[in-house]
């Protein structure tokens, strides 16, 4: 499992550097293409993206809080065969993750079985305010972006669950749309599934988990505000849904419902859909001093009045300690097999699994088990001795807070860089939306490290996006 000293796969170049099919119209393509004209496109797209306003902020940059994701112009391909095993994969996935969540809110019958331990329960993401709470359709995780990495030709692994405040479809959508402005003869030579329809379906999809007897609902998205490093996002997802964009201040409580302020006066709200996590979201239940909450909000929801999509404690099924449980969730809950399987973990919290890393730490990738954006973390491999010498004193202070993993090497893509093109490391995040139906959009945000040999791929650590093209057909 340990491929990190291997060659790793390309998703382009078979090992004796053919092209692999699925990249053999693009690679014709390519060969006639200068490398200054992608270039020229690449600054294209940044001046465009520039002017709609797309940044996020890359936290401890000296040059600014925010700045533009680096976007590259070389698209990751998928074969429908490789996407359909993906789709189905993530799905499952997240239907095993609700079915959790549901149980560990009402008889908590995993636990009972042996299969999760009762400590989770005591997870700072676990928040008995749920307990006994009723939710629509039974559904915690409304949008759930599902990290998967690639290691070879049929191997793909799952790196984490996101089911809090999942970001980054804003950039599946603009990825492609810039793609299709720069590049419409590529497009005439592919048969490329279209993402364009996922608000929509986001839409539909959170129209349909309204408490029982609403007939039109009424969704708003709620956001920190502008200082957030999503917020680009928050705004576009609303504006393409056509609903309205709120803050905590835009909101209040009445008579077990929640209204908005507008220019015609309070109107009811059905279905927040909230980028804000659990402890902001309702000063007189979690954090006193949220400045960006509404007080009462949770006692709404507790007692049936508005939905919260993501559900109020849905941060216990994605946190790391969790991650390493969810294929016996599948066996559990569904009765089936894991159709994309975790990456090996070790659970330092296990005495032999503890030895095991810290006398194999420069191999290996450390994570807190509530660290997230690449925050918090050890890569072995491109570790300095002192890095590795605080880590180890980090994990044996608190043991419980760190899991490990072997150091994958990730499949890799062309990517264009400063001396040309050149394969970086790229990993992909389908976003998974429940409601009607447990969906996909033929898509994903492709991450992708622009540093020569690194294997973070996150924006916060100064990753870049690609477009990620799902072909209709073999």
């Amino acid at each position: 499992m340990d491929t990190a000293n291997k060659r790793p796969f390309d998703e382009m170049q078979l090992a004796n550097d053919t092209v692999r099919d699925i990249y053999a119209l693009y690679a014709e393509w390519l060969r006639d293409v200068p490398l200054a004209q992608l270039e020229s496109k690449r600054l294209e797209a940044e001046l465009l993206f520039r002017r709609v306003g797309i940044t996020f902020n890359v936290y401890g940059e000296t040059a600014g809080a925010e700045r533009l994701i680096p976007f590259d112009v070389v698209p990751r391909i998928l074969a429908a065969d490789e996407w359909s095993k993906l789709s189905d994969g993530a799905i499952q996935r997240v239907k095993a993750l609700n079915m959790f969540l549901h149980d560990i809110y009402h008889d908590q019958e995993i636990i009972k079985a042996g299969i999760v331990p009762a400590s989770v329960l005591t997870n700072s993401q676990y928040r008995p305010e749920m307990q006994g709470i009723d939710v629509p359709n039974n559904i915690y995780a409304h949008i759930a972006g599902i990290d998967i990495v690639r290691t070879g030709e049929n191997d793909f692994y799952v790196l984490e669950d996101n089911l809090r405040t999942p970001s980054g479809v804003s950039y599946m959508l603009e990825d492609r749309k810039m793609m299709m402005r720069l590049f419409p003869d590529l497009f005439r030579r592919y048969s490329i599934a279209p993402v364009e329809h996922y608000p929509q379906v986001l839409l539909n999809n959170l129209r349909a988990v309204a408490q029982p007897g609403v007939t039109d609902p009424v969704v708003a998205l709620m956001t920190p505000g502008a200082y957030n490093s999503a917020y680009f996002e928050h705004a576009f997802l609303a504006q393409q849904m056509g609903i309205e964009l709120v803050e905590g201040q835009d909101l209040f409580v009445r008579e077990n419902a929640v209204y908005m302020r507008t220019t015609e006066g309070p109107k009811k709200v059905d279905v927040i859909y909230r980028r804000i996590d659990d402890d902001f979201i309702d000063p007189l239940a979690f954090k006193a001093d949220s400045m960006l909450g509404v007080p009462g909000l949770l006692s709404v929801y507790q007692n049936g009045g508005v939905t919260l999509a993501n559900a109020v404690g849905t941060g216990v099924a994605d946190d790391k300690a969790i991650y390493i449980y969810v294929p016996e969730m599948i066996r559990y809950y569904l009765g089936e097999e894991p159709i994309l399987a975790n990456v090996p973990t070790y659970q330092l919290s296990k005495e032999d699994d503890l030895k095991y890393v810290l006398a194999h730490l420069p191999e290996l990738v450390v994570k807190e088990v509530q660290g997230s954006g690449g925050y918090g973390m050890l890569v072995g491999p491109a570790a300095t001795k002192a890095e590795i010498k605080e880590f180890t004193l980090r994990i044996v202070s608190n043991p419980s807070n760190y899991i490990a993993q072997p150091t994958l090497a990730l499949s890799t893509c062309p990517t264009l860089v400063e001396s040309g093109l050149a394969p970086r490391h790229v990993d992909l995040r389908p976003f998974v939306l429940s409601g009607k139906a447990v969906t996909l959009v033929p898509g994903a945000l492709c991450r992708v490290a622009l540093r020569d040999g690194s294997l973070v791929v996150n924006s916060s650590q100064g990753g870049g996006t690609k477009d990620t093209w799902v072909l209709n057909h073999a």
